[in-house]
C-alpha cells in the first residue's frame, strides 16, 4: 500500500475584508485580502481500502475533499488522512479550508493520473470559498464569492501576534452575515472597494499595511488594544473571533503577547 504523504496546512489572516450586497447565487459579494502565515496544521493522506480521516473527529471538510478526489478521478482509489491539529477552530484562520484544500493537493499526487489544477479549483470552490486560495502560495486578492483570486506580492518582514479572548465563541456564519444585512452594511460597497484597491497601491513597506482599511465584518476591542502595545495595524481576522495584531519586530510581537497573556489564547506567527 502507498506510503503517507505529508504537508502543512497554514492559516490565514484577512488582512483586510470588505464586503457587499447578496449575489444572486445567495452569496455576498466579498473583495479580501488573504495572507497565509506559518501556524499550521499539518495533514498526511495515502491510499486505502475505504476512504476515511483520524486526528479530529469533527472533521467533514477533509473527507469531503478526499471523496470529491476519489469521484473525479473515476471512485476507483480510496484514501486515508491524519489531521495534526495546531490551527484554533472555527476562529476566522481558515483552518478547515487549508485542511481541505492540503488534503485535495497530496490526494492528487497519490493518483496515477493526476487531476488538472482546474479540475483541483472547481473541486475546492465546491467545498468553500477559502480553499481555493490554499491551493495556491502567497498573498491574493480574493474576490466575487471569494475564489476568484488575484496574486500579489506584499511585504512579509513583520510578526503577527493572534488573541483568542477568553470565552469567546464564533458566531455562525449566516449569523455573523445576518447581522452585517440587519445593519445594512453593503452600502458603500463600490467606494470601500475603491477604497482597498488605492490602499493597495501605496503599500510599498509593511507599514503600509496598516493603511488598509477595516474588517466589514467584525470588530474587537482587542484590536485597540493590540494597537496601544504597538500593532501598525490590528484587527478581527474573517468572521472572528480572533484578533491579529502586526508588529515590526519579534521583541515587540512577545512582549504584548506576554502582555495578553491569561486574558487571551495567544499564538506568534510570520507571514509566508
Amino acid at each position: 500500500m502507498t506510503g503517507w504523504r505529508e504537508r502543512p496546512a497554514p492559516a490565514k489572516i484577512n488582512l483586510a475584508l470588505v464586503v457587499g450586497p447578496l449575489r444572486a447565487d445567495g452569496k455576498h459579494e466579498v473583495v479580501t485580502l488573504l495572507q497565509r502565515i506559518t501556524l499550521a496544521d499539518t495533514i498526511a493522506v495515502r491510499r486505502a481500502e475505504s476512504t476515511h480521516v483520524s486526528g479530529f473527529a469533527e472533521d467533514t471538510i477533509v473527507r469531503a475533499a478526499l471523496e470529491a478526489v476519489s469521484s473525479a478521478a473515476g471512485g476507483g482509489t480510496r484514501f486515508e488522512a491524519r489531521i495534526e491539529k495546531r490551527i484554533p477552530v472555527a476562529a476566522g484562520l481558515g483552518g478547515g479550508s487549508s485542511d481541505a484544500a492540503a488534503a485535495l493537493l497530496l490526494a492528487n499526487e497519490l493518483l496515477d493520473e493526476r487531476l488538472t489544477r482546474e479540475a483541483l479549483h472547481r473541486i475546492a470552490a465546491s467545498l468553500g470559498s477559502d480553499v481555493p486560495f490554499f491551493l495556491e502560495d502567497g498573498a491574493h486578492l480574493a474576490i466575487g464569492d471569494g475564489t476568484t483570486l488575484e496574486h500579489l506580492e506584499l511585504p512579509l518582514d513583520y510578526e503577527i501576534v493572534l488573541a483568542l479572548p477568553n470565552g469567546a465563541a464564533k458566531e455562525s456564519t449566516a449569523a455573523v452575515y445576518a447581522s452585517f444585512d440587519a445593519r445594512a452594511g453593503e452600502q458603500g460597497f463600490v467606494a470601500r472597494h475603491a477604497a482597498l484597491r488605492n490602499a493597495l497601491d501605496r503599500v510599498a513597506t509593511a507599514a503600509d499595511i496598516g493603511g488598509l482599511p477595516a474588517n466589514d465584518l467584525a470588530s474587537s476591542p482587542l484590536a485597540c488594544e493590540l494597537r496601544d502595545l504597538g500593532a501598525f495595524r490590528a484587527d478581527v481576522t474573517g468572521a472572528g473571533p480572533v484578533v491579529y495584531g502586526l508588529f515590526s519586530t519579534a521583541a515587540a510581537a512577545e512582549e504584548a503577547a506576554a502582555a495578553l497573556d491569561g486574558r487571551a489564547g495567544v499564538w506568534t506567527a510570520q507571514p509566508c
